[in-house]
Order: structure tokens, then C-alpha cells, then sequence
């Protein structure tokens, strides 16, 4: 009698050691992939309105050209449109930084509501898959905003950089302007106007 109560005490421990190896495999009822890809392409697809004067070729291009230093022998003409250009650039700069905050502050609701369901899927885990699997969600989460940090700051600092570029480049044309109103044809010679008669 004493052996067979044994062996089904070993059959209990058994089935609870099956029961708990199960729980230890059960998935995590709740994913948050959806939503994570989801602001993930936004800021992104927010950033790549500009994304195309981010192409080196396209940047080195652009500065042999439109952000060149004035020459005497580039037109006025010339001279009004890359002035035209740069300040299409610049505004398009902040229009895409702009763009690119406003993205990662409406990820920031998202982002709340993910992590908070995460921890609460984290905390009532029933065993380690469970566990691990809300641990690389918030990874993942994690991943996300950073890449949102990084694609705010990357567009700040591009709208900075060309309008510092514009800058630097308007003062040069503004010298060579000046040069030639200067030494263009007769120099100014003040005169005595008579404003009423």
C-alpha cells in the first residue's frame, strides 16, 4: 500500500512538473509588434519628405552649386536663384524638422499605453517564455524610441546645418554684390535734388 501511494505521489509531482513546464512555454497573450512597427514607419516616412538632400552625391553636388562661393562671373540672375534655392532648402529644412517632432510626440501616447500594457503583461507572467518574451517587447519599445530620438535629432540638426549653410552663403553673394554696385559704371556722385517745386 505504502509503495503504491509512493508512485502516485511521484504521478502528482510528475503531472504539476508537466503543468509547470507548460506554463514556462505558454506564450505572452499580448504583443505590442503592431503597433511598435507601426510608429516605427512613421517617423521615417515623416523624415524622408527631405530625406533625398541627405544622399552624399546630392550634398556635394549642392555645394559646388547652389552653396558655392560667388564668382565675378556668375550672373545676377545666377545669383537670385541659388539665393532662391538656399532659402527653399532652409524652410524645407524646418518644415521637416517640424514634421519629424510632431511624429515622435504623437508616438509618445502610443508608446505610453505600449509600455504600460507590456509591464502589466510582464508582471502577470506565468512563466519564463512569458516573461522573456514581454522583456524583448520592451526592447523593442525601447529600440523604437530611440530611433524617433535619433531621427528628431538628425532632422533638428539638418535644418540647422543648412540654415547655417545659407547663411555662410548669402554673406559671401552679399560682398560680391556689393562689389559690383561699387564698380559698376560710374561710381555715385551726390547731387542736389529739389523735392518740391
Amino acid at each position: 500500500m505504502q509503495q503504491i501511494n509512493n508512485q502516485i505521489t511521484s504521478l502528482q509531482n510528475q503531472a504539476q512538473m508537466l503543468v509547470n513546464q507548460a506554463k514556462n512555454l505558454a506564450d505572452l497573450p499580448y504583443s505590442s509588434l503592431q503597433q511598435l512597427e507601426q510608429s516605427i514607419q512613421r517617423c521615417p516616412a515623416a523624415s524622408r519628405s527631405g530625406a533625398e538632400n541627405w544622399l552624399p552625391q546630392q550634398i556635394d553636388s549642392a555645394f559646388s552649386t547652389t552653396y558655392a562661393p560667388t564668382s565675378v562671373s556668375m550672373s545676377d540672375q545666377m545669383l537670385i536663384g541659388n539665393a532662391q534655392a538656399r532659402w527653399k532648402n532652409s524652410v524645407a529644412g524646418f518644415q521637416d524638422a517640424m514634421r519629424v517632432q510632431a511624429t515622435v510626440v504623437g508616438n509618445l501616447d502610443t508608446n505610453r499605453t505600449q509600455l504600460s500594457a507590456l509591464v502589466t503583461a510582464s508582471q502577470g507572467a506565468t512563466g519564463a517564455l512569458q516573461a522573456s518574451q514581454a522583456g524583448n517587447q520592451l526592447i523593442a519599445l525601447q529600440a523604437q524610441q530611440l530611433a524617433d530620438l535619433t531621427a528628431a535629432v538628425g532632422a533638428q540638426r539638418r535644418s540647422q546645418t543648412l540654415e547655417s549653410a545659407q547663411r555662410a552663403a548669402a554673406q559671401d553673394q552679399g560682398r560680391e554684390q556689393l562689389r559690383r554696385f561699387l564698380h559698376q559704371g560710374q561710381a555715385y556722385q551726390p547731387t542736389t535734388v529739389q523735392m518740391f517745386h
